[in-house]
């Protein structure tokens, strides 16, 4: 018997874990701090350049997560459907249905009910959609559309038929007030008794109290749902990435037809994964309940269709994604707490697409630089000149900013090669 030495730096390492792989594998936790270093420094010099305490306000981090929650909910559930093979446009309507839901069974039995009847709600719509395309194989745009129109006609059936008169309150377009809310939570000292975090949030002081604003907001007020919002972004990742179910399930998006070959369940996988991807849509409609503490018609406001770009720009993986959530968050955040910090975010746009204009000049696409490069110079004129948005152009900041990030990034997207296809057994 002989044994062969593997020289240092060569040959295979040994696994981790999952959990272990997830956060520093390949280096990948050190990137992400120098990213996250490099873009709190950059606010840093915009705030003190500009004056506008807002940008890394504990206030405008806090209301980036309840406005970012539910739209991460509506991508993450685009993410199990179409990495399953199904294009899901009806998660607004998902969404629609789970507000519905959760205002329902929310004024009558409390907030856990809620939970449970967004959820209900929503998986339904996604049993819906996965009937029509995995089973009678309708086009997968032409059946989210039916959803989302379907939603909208069910939800003010379902008022006028149970809301009207009612003695508990509601009316044809809102349902009568939730009974109770989830607990939140502060980090104490940090957040709440001393709040050490607030005391240098208000010094001030360059890049220290931005951190502190940033921490702050996410350690003050945090509530129970939210909480499971952030913890089902690494649980996505682990489920579909690092087990056995995960691995099954997006072969049935990047190849049905040998994933069959081999024994794998694909037309109950799709079902599987349309249904949870329904029920994550209904939940992100839980939140806007619980945020209005009622239920109102059009509550959902087009979010569903955000959540699909969220999904895109994060190249249907689950860190970028909740990345894309962040940003249309911060954006309505920002342009709700101070209409002048929205004239702030011109610089930080000026700044952004500069350096993504050099980075794509130098990796010779000259015709994306350069349109980077006039997008950039025009919002540098823009922070320059203008004093203060009108409103109109403020409410429409967020879906702007997302419209630049989306068509100047420039990402090296990939969606499932089978993503839309209608597979049947048997059939190329």
């Amino acid at each position: 018997m002989s044994t062969v030495a593997t020289p240092p730096g060569s040959g295979t390492r040994p696994s981790r874990g999952p959990l272990t792989d997830l956060f520093t594998g390949g280096g990948r936790a050190r990137r992400l701090t120098w990213i996250f270093v490099g873009v709190l420094v950059l606010f840093s010099v915009v705030r003190v350049i500009s004056g506008e305490q807002a940008l890394t306000s504990s206030s405008t981090i806090a209301a980036t997560l309840l406005l970012a929650v539910p739209i991460g909910l509506a991508a993450l559930g685009g993410l199990f459907s179409e990495r399953a093979g199904v294009v899901n446009i009806g998660l607004d309507g998902m969404m629609t249905l789970g507000t519905w839901g959760a205002g329902f069974a929310g004024y009558q039995w409390g907030w856990g009910a809620a939970v449970v009847g967004g959820l209900l709600f929503g998986a339904v719509g996604g049993l819906l959609h996965a009937v029509a395309t995995v089973t009678f194989g309708v086009d997968h745009v032409v059946s989210g559309v039916a959803i989302n129109i379907l939603a909208a006609g069910v939800v003010r059936f379902l008022s006028e038929a149970l809301y009207t008169d009612n003695p508990a309150g509601g009316g044809v377009t809102q349902s009568p007030p939730v009974d109770g809310t989830p607990p939140s939570f502060s980090v104490p000292v940090l957040s709440s008794g001393p709040d050490l975090l607030g005391s240098l949030e208000r010094q001030h002081w360059f890049l220290v109290s931005d951190l502190a604003g940033v921490l702050r907001g996410l350690t003050s007020g945090i509530g129970l749902l939210t909480l499971v919002a952030i913890l089902l972004v690494p649980a996505s990742y682990l489920l579909l990435w690092r087990t056995a179910f995960g691995l099954r399930l997006r072969s049935c998006g990047e190849n049905p037809a040998a994933a069959d070959s081999l024994g794998v369940p694909v037309y109950r996988l799709k079902y599987t994964a349309v249904v949870i991807s329904g029920g994550l849509a209904g939940l992100g409609g839980v939140f806007l309940v619980f945020i209005a503490g009622i239920y109102r018609e059009g509550q959902v406001n087009g979010r569903g269709f955000i959540g699909l770009a969220a999904l895109i720009f994060g190249n249907w993986r689950p860190g970028g994604l909740a990345s894309g959530a962040l940003l249309f968050g911060y954006t309505d955040a920002l342009q709700l707490r101070s209409r002048s910090a929205v004239v702030a975010l011109f610089l930080l746009v000026a700044i952004g697409l500069a350096v993504i204009a050099v980075v794509q000049a130098r990796r010779g696409k000259l015709l994306p630089a350069g349109i980077a490069a006039v997008v950039a110079a025009a919002a540098f004129v823009g922070f320059l000149t203008v004093e203060e948005l009108p409103p109109g152009l403020v409410s429409f900041t967020p879906h702007l900013t997302t419209l630049l990030v989306l068509s100047l990034a420039s990402q090296r997207l990939r969606m499932p090669k089978a993503d839309g296809l209608v597979y049947r057994r048997g059939e190329n």
